[in-house]
Order: structure tokens, then C-alpha cells, then sequence
């Protein structure tokens, strides 16, 4: 990308007003996307994006800068004032780079800069006609699709060189389901740490067929009751609420200021025995891994609650400092616009032992939360609310009718701490966090588990 010599000339700039520690990202992105609507191909978006983001630390002073130009002129200037507004006490020490490698954790068959438009177009009107074609009450469809090829170089004065290409794809449907005056909507979004060869080997069937079920069984679903009941949220993106609710509060961004009801609290139990939370960034392929997490450290798997008790967080390099910790391969920005912090990467409740036959045959009655859709979370406090995308009730130890409208309201902490089965049909659901550097692809997951009480808000009274 840019000249080692060059590279070596900015983190030495950098440091030249006192600051103790330089870094340099330079970022290639490849991008393309897609999107379907009433069976036509409505906009086709093809772009690269290049840049330089330089960061300088002095003790608990973090300075960070980005430019477009990679001139070396360019780069210097970028460097010099930044290193500016630090006000170090001394000189940082420049150690030779030592080029890093590794072997690849995802194999990538197909790069998204061989494949052809029309090969993308194919697959989109397949998933089109599949969710059309499942009632005559769809009524629209919108397909979208997405892959990204990002390379990137990583380099520090401590002496760190490491490359890296990352490949993403995913395909998003939503459908729309009309009755009279009644509309609902249904949604799925796979997607991959993977090229091409994901995308066609998608089952499209099951997710655009899903999309279309979801909004077909919404559409004259009973209002759901209100009060506080036991709920049963299913797998895959169920996982939502405690990426949210819970997963936030373990990243080092939020547990180095004390702004986590998790901060000081390693060793103590925080939810019962059964429940174990994880992040993952070394799951082959998932989308939400990584072999190199975004300040060049090797992603691996955190266990952050192990049995109940926390036993760890999420820590990127400038964290680390304020909490007197080493990081966890967890630092991870949307681009080179970006300074990284810590950020989940797969995040997921382990699996337990009870089937989901189990779960719902032991609830007398209660809630089945199948999907969940969007929903708002206070990160200090660990509050929030979620909208159920597809909800049932449960009665007598059995799924009886859908209900629509329920959301979710509580605080995660406490949501965890009243987790009372846990299934053993685990799995992960894709989606998008945005928070302090930027929207990054993520993984929730968790198997079927079953929460003693959550507060249901519906429109049907109790």
C-alpha cells in the first residue's frame, strides 16, 4: 500500500511533541451493493474507499487524525499536527517493524471483485420470486445486497506490521404482507465473513420463505397482553437483548470510565449457574470474525461470564491502559475514519442442556418470543426496550396462538440474573452495531432460553 520506509517516517513525526506511542491504519475498501424492488433491480452502487488514520497516545491522552492524501508529504503534515496537540513529557521510542503473519482463519473461494453483476442480480430475484411466490398476500418485496473487500495495514512504534483482507457479503429481504387495511412485515438478513461462495450457497428457500412467513402469520395476529410474565426467547437473533443490554456493558469503553453496572465486578456472580457469555472472533467464517482485530492483535475467544460469574471484559489498547489490563483482540472502527475501541466481534450465550420441547412444555404461560426486531438500550444503565418481530402465547406447556404488538422492557443485568433454562440449539444471527467507531458487522446468538420475568408491553391490556 504505502512504503515501510514512509510509514516508519510518520509514527516517528508523531511522537516528535512527546506522546509515548504511535499508530498508523491504512485502509483499501472495495465495496458493492445492490437493491430489488417490484422485481426490478432499483440501484447498483460500486465504490472504493481509501485512507489513513494515525493515532498518538501520551499516558491517558489519545489524539487520532485521518487523511485521503498518501502522499509522503501528505501523510507527515497529517502526523505533525496531530502530534501537536499532544503535550507529552518526553520522547517515545520508535522500535524497528517487524512484519507479522498468520494463517487465515476464513477462507475466502470467491473475492467479490470476480464475481459479475448479473451473478448478483440472479440470486436476488431468486430470493424475489421465493418470498412472492409463498402467498398472493406479499405485496413487496425488497431484496438487497452487500459484500465489501477491505485490506488493511496495521503498524505502531512498538514495532507491529500486519496485513490483513477482510471479505463480507450478505443478503437482506423484507417483505410486506397486506390484508384490507392490515400491512406487516417480515425480515431476514444472512451473512458471512465470506465471499461469493456464501451467497450461492445460501438456502433461499428458508430465508426468503422465512421473511415472507413472518409477515404472513403477523398480519391477523392477536394483540398481545401486558404484564409481567415469563418469556422464552428462541435462538439465533434472540440474542439481541444481551449483545445490547449486557454485551455493551463488558466492553472496556464503557467499564474503564465506571459507566457499567458490570465495572469492579470480576469474580462476583452475576447470573445464574446455567448461563455462560461469550465473544468469539475466531468462529470460521461467521460474520462477525476477524483474524486480526483492528490495532493488528489476533481475535480469539473471550469468555466474559462463565458459569455465572464474570471473569472478564473486552479491552482495546487504550483501555488497557486505564485499566492496568492487557487487550483481548476485541478493537475493532467501522474505517479509517474511525479511532478503534472496544467492540464486540460474535457474542453469544453458550449452549445448556434442555431441548426447546423441554423449555415450552415447562412454561405454564407465558410469551415465545421467536424473533426480535429493533429496540433502545441505555448502555450506563443496561435498560431497555424490544420490539418482538413474531411473538406466541404459551399455555399449558404448548405454542398456542401468535400475537403481535409485544415488547420487551427491563434491564439486562437484571434480565440475566433471572435466565432459568438455557436450550441446546445454539445459534448466531447477523446484524450491524453502531456505536462509538462506527457501524461494524456483529453476530448475536444464543440457543432457546427461557427468562422467569420480563415486563411485556402490549396493547391488549392483561
Amino acid at each position: 500500500m504505502i512504503k515501510q520506509s514512509i510509514i516508519e517516517n510518520v509514527l516517528e513525526v508523531a511522537l516528535s511533541t512527546g506522546g509515548d506511542f504511535s499508530e498508523v491504519f491504512i485502509e483499501d475498501k472495495y465495496s458493492n451493493s445492490l437493491g430489488l424492488v417490484s422485481n426490478k433491480i432499483e440501484n447498483s452502487i460500486s465504490g472504493r474507499d481509501f485512507g489513513i488514520g494515525i493515532r498518538i497516545f501520551s499516558g491517558l491522552q489519545s489524539i487520532y487524525t485521518y487523511t485521503n492524501d498518501f502522499s509522503e508529504e501528505g501523510l507527515l503534515l497529517a502526523a505533525k499536527k496531530a502530534a501537536l496537540a499532544i503535550q507529552g513529557g518526553g520522547s517515545g521510542t520508535i522500535h524497528p517493524l517487524q512484519k507479522e503473519t498468520f494463517t487465515p482463519i476464513h477462507q475466502i473461494a470467491q473475492a467479490p471483485k470476480s464475481v459479475e453483476q448479473a451473478k448478483r442480480a440472479t440470486v436476488m430475484r431468486q430470493a424475489n420470486d421465493i418470498a412472492r411466490n409463498y402467498d398472493p398476500r406479499i405485496s413487496q418485496v425488497r431484496v438487497r445486497y452487500l459484500d465489501e473487500e477491505q485490506n488493511i495495514l496495521i503498524a505502531n512504534s512498538e514495532g507491529k506490521f500486519i496485513e490483513d483482507t477482510r471479505v463480507h457479503s450478505r443478503l437482506a429481504i423484507q417483505t410486506t404482507a397486506s390484508e384490507g387495511n392490515e400491512l406487516q412485515t417480515g425480515f431476514y438478513g444472512p451473512g458471512a465473513h465470506a465471499g461469493f461462495e456464501y451467497i450461492e450457497n445460501l438456502d433461499l428457500n428458508h430465508y426468503a420463505g422465512e421473511a415472507a412467513r413472518i409477515a404472513i402469520t403477523m398480519l391477523h395476529a392477536d394483540e398481545c397482553p401486558s404484564g409481567k410474565f415469563p418469556v422464552i426467547i428462541d435462538n439465533e437473533f434472540g440474542g439481541v437483548i444481551f449483545h445490547e443490554a449486557c454485551g455493551h456493558g463488558l466492553e472496556a469503553t464503557a467499564v474503564a470510565k465506571n459507566n457499567s453496572v458490570f465495572a469492579n465486578r470480576i469474580g462476583e456472580r452475576v447470573a445464574p449457574e446455567i448461563v455462560t457469555y461469550i465473544d468469539d472472533g475466531t468462529l470460521p467464517n461467521e460474520w462477525g470474525s476477524l483474524n486480526i482485530d483492528d490495532e493488528g492483535e489476533k481475535t480469539r475467544k473471550n469468555v466474559l461470564i462463565e458459569n455465572g460469574i464474570l471473569t472478564g471484559y473486552l479491552i482495546d489498547k487504550f483501555n488497557a491502559r486505564r485499566m492496568n489490563a492487557q487487550p483481548t483482540g476485541s478493537s475493532r472502527r467501522q474505517s479509517y475514519r474511525f479511532s478503534p475501541t472496544s467492540r464486540m466481534t460474535n457474542t453469544f450465550i453458550a449452549p445448556g442442556t434442555s431441548t426447546p420441547e423441554e423449555i415450552i412444555a415447562a412454561t405454564e404461560y407465558g410469551i415465545y418470543a421467536k424473533y426480535m426486531g429493533g429496540g433502545q438500550v441505555n448502555p450506563a444503565t443496561g435498560d431497555y426496550n424490544f420490539a418482538v418481530a413474531e411473538a406466541y402465547i404459551v399455555k399449558n406447556g404448548k405454542i398456542e396462538r401468535p400475537v403481535r404488538g409485544a415488547t420487551l422492557i427491563g434491564n439486562g443485568a437484571k434480565t440475566l440474573q433471572l435466565v432459568d433454562r438455557v436450550g441446546n440449539n445454539l445459534a448466531h444471527g447477523a446484524g450491524m452495531c453502531g456505536a462509538q467507531s462506527g457501524s461494524i458487522p456483529v453476530n448475536v446468538g444464543q440457543p432457546m432460553i427461557r427468562v422467569s420475568e420480563i415486563t411485556v408491553g402490549g396493547t391488549k391490556g392483561e
